[in-house]
């Protein structure tokens, strides 16, 4: 998902130089947006792992230091996506902040 989020960013930047955004070309302007959807679905295909944690108190083989490590990973992509004025980074990685903080919180009482 990260080089889908990379993609979009860097369309805008090779635009900035001169190339027309939206793109004339049909699959690059198809890869603009569909990103948002992308963005969108990858923390949606968390939730099974937020509801076994959450519903069936299960945490096992879960580490909370790889959860917890990956919200600080999404909160330095989240900096990055404001500082960019990106929204499909700023939507996605609000979205895996809030995804990851609810699996962490499980393990860290259910685990």
């Amino acid at each position: 998902m990260n080089g889908a989020l990379h993609h979009y960013h860097l369309r805008k930047r090779v635009c900035k130089m001169g190339e027309q955004l939206p793109s004339p070309d049909k699959w690059k302007r198809f890869l603009d947006e569909a990103i948002y959807v992308v963005g969108i679905l990858g923390p949606v295909m968390t939730l099974p792992q937020v509801f076994k944690v959450w519903f069936e108190h299960n945490a096992s083989g879960l580490a909370p230091v790889s959860w917890g490590s990956y919200i600080l990973f999404n909160i330095f992509w989240l900096a990055y996506g404001i500082t960019h004025k990106e929204k499909p980074i700023i939507i996605t990685y609000t979205l895996w902040i809030l995804i990851n903080t609810f699996v962490f919180i499980g393990i860290l009482l259910f685990g």
